[in-house]
């Protein structure tokens, strides 16, 4: 199971500490308890192929074990690959890691001798598969649909019974990889037309009943689909499936997300916030990776080619790579309810040496393929191609903590005074213009508003000193109708020239708007909310975070 949920709770020994119109120190960092749960997890599935093949990694010249650098800049779990057999008749194996049992088990022990939480994902097939290939392992093919689902049952319960006689629980369990179209093609196959899911449940729920009655029967179960950022993806396939079986026992939704390829960061929070909230479930980032060159390591191609930094927005060096990696997590942080579970950092180790390729012959013949297997990823690594590990390995430590001590005005109930904030209105404006309120919050029970029936100015602001010098980030969660003369966040007073974002129209929806790289230079920064608005303008905000992200 799980080892704890991120707590990101205000302190309220603090909020009540700050006088309205003071300033305040920085809170002290986070407890190891507050943030350590925060998943921060590598997918090292190809790691044993890698080493197996001359691979070695070093951590400041150092030659060292790459799960031991790993865990040591933060990584708290892996998430491993398992296939059924991934071997031809005459045992040769399909390559890609070949993740057998007893692969993905010496893998396993290893994070766990490390204290690393493990998830163990079912492709529930004899090797890779995608949206594009589901394909049946060998020995179920042709059972009858009652046989399938039994064998699938055995399977799962079989398999876990075993992980745990050689001492491995899993915290966490895939039942499919990257499944819009559904598992073990053709019985489970949804799409093209077919919006009826109720085979596709069926054996979902055979799977989830064979881990719920094995000796992991409290491991967090995971459906998993690609393209993070479309919504409407995620609504007709859950939708569907809950259709189909409304009681289906599952935890978390796992989302791929690359953002060169699956929608912008925006529509990624759009959807999480959404399915969280829409299915009442957490959500996790099973997937993702970012370039840190345009290089190629083997000289055979890369996935990620120059075009993709313009429509990911960030350059392939190790800082862009940090960069996407940073927001990425601000993203998870912002999901409402504490629903964002963390990420897993997609196949870091696998370094560009010789045959340390995504299969073999075999392994192509399997699945009638005719393209030469390759490593193109080998510039989407955490490590350099040499196995030297990268500054942006730091993107794996714990998050910071929110230095915000009561963002979304939850401490007070109704008040024209929010503990942890100040607020400034000019002489003659009504303290009313300015109140907590609890219809249509963003996250928990309150929202702040602004409103007046006259012209009106204000802000709320928050005042630091004793801030280390740095880098932050600020962002605020707002609605408004989005004709006033001027309204903004803003940062200043932290060494360097103001800094504004203009908060745009967003009366349907709530929209985030931030202010990234305040570069912390005396130890002191104001950020804040302003705004100059007439009669009857209104703005709600709430989930505010002010937190040093480098």
């Amino acid at each position: 199971m799980l080892r704890k949920r991120l707590q990101k709770t205000a302190t309220a020994v603090l909020a009540a500490a700050i006088l309205l119109g003071g300033s305040v120190n920085a809170p002290a960092p986070a407890s190891a308890e507050e943030y350590d749960d925060f998943i921060r997890g590598v997918d090292v599935s190809m790691l044993s192929m890698v080493e197996d093949l001359g691979g070695q990694f070093y951590s400041d010249n150092v030659e060292g074990d790459a799960l031991e650098i790993l865990h040591d800049n933060g990584a708290n779990y892996v998430r491993l690959k398992l296939w059924v057999d991934p071997y031809d008749a005459n045992g040769n194996p399909y390559g890609g890691g070949t993740n057998d049992f007893e692969t993905t088990l010496a893998l396993a022990k290893r994070a766990d001798a490390l204290g690393m939480g493990i998830l163990i994902n079912f492709h529930l097939s004899d090797w890779w598969t995608d949206p594009a290939k589901q394909i049946k392992p060998k020995a179920w093919v042709g059972l009858s649909f009652s046989s399938l689902k039994t064998t699938l049952y055995n399977y799962m319960k079989n398999t876990l019974d075993d992980f745990a006689d050689e001492g491995i629980i899993p915290d966490m369990i895939q039942v499919g990889n990257e499944i819009p179209t559904g598992i073990l093609h053709t019985d489970g196959k949804v799409g093209d037309g077919n919006d009826d899911f109720s085979d596709l449940a069926e054996l979902l729920g055979s799977a989830i009943d064979g881990v719920r009655d094995s000796a992991a029967s409290n491991a967090k179960i995971i459906l998993h689909l690609d393209h993070g950022g479309d919504n409407g993806l995620y609504l007709w396939w859950f939708g569907n499936l809950l259709a189909a079986d409304a009681t289906l026992d599952f935890d978390i939704i796992g989302l791929s997300f690359y953002p060169m390829w699956h929608g912008t960061m925006s529509d990624l929070q759009y959807n999480l916030n959404d399915i969280s909230k829409r299915y009442d479930k957490d959500v996790l980032i099973v997937e993702t990776a970012y370039a840190y060159t345009l290089d190629d390591g083997d000289g055979a191609g890369n996935v990620f080619i120059s075009g993709d930094e313009n429509i990911a927005g960030y350059p392939a060096t190790p800082q862009g790579q940090f960069d996407f990696m940073n927001d990425l997590e601000s993203i998870i942080l912002n999901v409402p309810d504490s629903r964002g579970l963390g990420y897993f950092y997609w196949e870091p180790t696998w370094l560009p040496v010789e045959d340390a390729v995504w299969g073999t012959a075999a392994g192509v013949a399997y699945a009638n393929d005719s393209v030469t297997p390759t490593n193109t990823w080998d510039n989407l690594t955490l490590f350099d191609f040499d196995g030297n590990a990268l500054s942006s390995m730091n993107l794996l430590n714990e998050p910071t903590p929110n230095l915000l001590t009561n963002p979304s005005f939850e401490a007070d109930g109704y008040t024209n005074t929010p503990s942890g904030w100040n607020v400034w209105l000019p002489s003659g404006v009504s303290a009313t213009t300015v109140k907590t309120e609890s219809s249509y919050a963003f996250d928990g029970d309150y929202k702040l508003t602004f409103w007046n029936s006259s012209s009106y100015s204000g802000s709320i602001y928050k005042t630091f000193t004793g801030l280390e010098n740095g880098t932050y980030s600020f962002s605020v969660w707002a609605m408004t109708n989005g004709d006033q003369t001027t309204l903004q966040l803003y940062a200043k007073n932290y060494g360097g020239a103001e800094l504004n974002t203009t908060i745009g129209t967003s009366d349907i929806n709530w929209n985030l708007f931030t202010i990234d790289n305040i570069v912390v230079t005396n130890g002191t920064c104001e950020i804040g909310i302003y705004t100059v608005a007439g009669a009857n303008d209104w703005l709600n905000l709430d989930k505010a975070m002010f937190r040093k992200v480098e």
